[in-house]
């Protein structure tokens, strides 16, 4: 459970407002992953924020950093991962399209740690810097109700147990 307090939480991370729920009080799944899915998505676009905002403020070799061809791409790739996240998200309305969005939003989100922590270079892995908080939000969030990798071979088994891919969405 999610609560929206000050307080510090306990269930995984001190610094994540979650509770264990009562057994008595059940959640639906696939709603919890969505849920998950837009707090994933929200990490993931924080990182990029403070990358983007490191390399219009850094300059190496006399140059603003982010006009550099690597830095551009790195960043590029994160948004591409996070916009294509969002659109699963929003058009997520059963289980399996559920559990494709959390998955798409896991697989983005570390997409973005990876990459933010390569943009930022050795200031990213202090402590001083709010990327370290993302990127462990971003790796205790993807774990919950199934990581990305492990939502996607479920996905697989589902697809071929049914013979068939549903259609998620109307074009």
């Amino acid at each position: 459970m999610w609560e929206r307090t000050d307080e510090a939480g306990g269930a995984l991370d001190g610094e994540l407002p979650l509770r264990t729920v009562a057994a008595g009080d059940p959640v639906p799944l696939a709603a919890g992953r969505r849920a998950l899915g837009w707090w994933l998505l929200g990490t993931g676009r924080a990182m990029l924020a403070l990358a983007r905002s490191h390399v219009l403020d850094r300059t190496q070799f006399g140059r603003p950093l982010a006009s550099f061809q690597a830095v551009r791409h790195r960043l590029a790739e994160t948004l591409v991962a996070l916009d294509g996240a969002e659109a699963t998200l929003l058009a997520a309305e059963d289980d399996l399209g559920c559990l494709l969005a959390k998955a798409a939003a896991g697989q983005a989100a570390l997409t973005a740690a990876r990459h933010c922590q390569q943009v930022l270079g050795g200031i990213g892995f202090t402590a001083e810097h709010d990327l370290h908080r993302h990127v462990r939000r971003a790796l205790v969030l993807d774990g919950l109700l199934g990581s990305g990798r492990e939502l996607t071979r479920e996905a697989g088994r589902l697809v071929r147990e049914g013979r068939s891919a549903p259609r998620l969405v109307q074009l």
